[in-house]
């Protein structure tokens, strides 16, 4: 059962408590006026955890472009671009790179080429930003990882919480991985418990509904992951033969990750490789020269005739700039893309959620009260 796999540092509990008094405090000047949030005119959607990384935000965040865009909707999205070299609002182009917008925007971008993907450290600023924008306006705002970014009131919130580390099962930082206390759960209309193994039993749903003590305004659903083939990060690089190489993640694979939770892809990899060998860094991390000359020798002891270097979408979007890739492991180096799967045959009813709050709170227009979206 989800919430045991984790350690919580007791001797850290007078920190966490301190931390927690200052969060609380924080969030009674919001709660009371004497911090104000602003609300726009036209639909936000926010995205967020209470957890620090690894709750699968941009997938999440993907599927909600996916099902929007299906319904002819103009939608942008806005995170504060971590890690980035710059300041203020950018918005992304063709030539945008992680450095210039962050890892997770870079990955966005490059999924959905005339997507309006925007970066900006102050939420209200970039909203106002994409406001601007037309040819076409943008019709709903989509904010990555924003809530705890109370200067926005987003018209939806939706709170991520990971099946292996429930938000009422971890602790506050720095004694846990929670941001603010598990209370601040209730300003979100949906809970969403993601990675979920897909052997869940319909009892395992219930028990994890009572152990989050919702509100009855709040809408509980699960979602897993679903992966798909590996995919070149330098299609343009060929392999020794003159090809392109040929991904086979049955083979013996090196997996180079830099995200804050990689089990789930390890245990998916695990299920599938002859061999995997899991190369890990931190979250967000700034490959060195170092890096990648231990990348080589790891690679190098791979002997399979199908090895293959893989690694995540996000990873992929810093590496595929990085001025220090080796040339010799472009061609070997695939992403392996993934997505969400809504489960409990919760689908329809998530999707119908996201549509019902875009349809009653239009900017410009409105969706067609007949039209829904089995799929994302």
């Amino acid at each position: 059962m989800s919430g045991q796999d984790f350690h919580i540092n007791g001797w850290l509990r007078p920190v966490s408590w301190l931390y927690g008094l200052g969060v609380w405090v924080r969030n009674k000047l919001f709660d009371q006026g004497w911090l104000r949030s602003e609300s726009f005119d036209m639909p936000v959607i926010c995205i967020g955890n209470l957890a620090v990384g690894g709750t699968g935000k941009t997938p999440h965040t993907e599927y909600l472009v996916r099902l929007l865009r299906n319904q002819r909707l103009n939608v942008a999205t806005l995170s504060r671009g971590y890690k980035r070299k710059t300041k203020g609002y950018v918005l992304a182009d063709a030539e945008s790179d992680a450095q210039s917008i962050g890892d997770e925007p870079r990955q966005m971008k490059a999924k959905f080429p005339d997507l309006r993907v925007a970066v900006d450290e102050d939420r209200r600023h970039g909203i106002r930003e994409l406001m601007k924008l037309d040819k076409p306006p943008v019709d709903v705002v989509l904010l990555d990882d924003a809530f705890q970014h109370r200067y926005v009131r987003a018209g939806l919130n939706i709170l991520l919480t990971d099946y292996s580390r429930l938000l009422c099962d971890d602790a506050l930082l720095p004694a846990g991985r929670l941001r603010e206390p598990a209370e601040g759960k209730g300003r979100a209309q949906v809970v969403v418990v993601t990675k979920c193994p897909d052997d869940l039993k319909p009892i395992d749903f219930n028990i994890i509904g009572k152990k989050l003590q919702l509100y009855p305004y709040q809408q509980l659903f699960f979602s897993g992951l679903r992966y798909g083939r590996p995919r070149p990060v330098f299609p343009e690089c060929k392999g020794p033969s003159g090809r392109p190489v040929c991904p086979d993640p049955k083979g013996e694979v090196l997996l180079v990750t830099g995200i804050a939770q990689p089990a789930p892809l390890v245990r998916e990899l695990e299920a599938q490789a002859a061999r995997v060998e899991h190369l890990a860094f931190g979250d967000h991390h700034d490959f060195t020269q170092r890096d990648f000359q231990q990348m080589q020798e790891r690679f190098g002891r791979l002997t399979g005739p199908d090895r293959l270097l893989l690694t995540t979408e996000k990873d992929a979007a810093r590496l595929r700039d990085h001025p220090l890739m080796p040339d010799e492991l472009k061609p070997w180096l695939h992403a392996l893309p993934v997505e969400i799967k809504i489960l409990q045959n919760q689908q329809l009813a998530f999707n119908q959620t996201i549509l019902n709050y875009v349809r009653k709170n239009p900017r410009n227009r409105v969706l067609p009260p007949g039209e829904d979206a089995h799929t994302a």
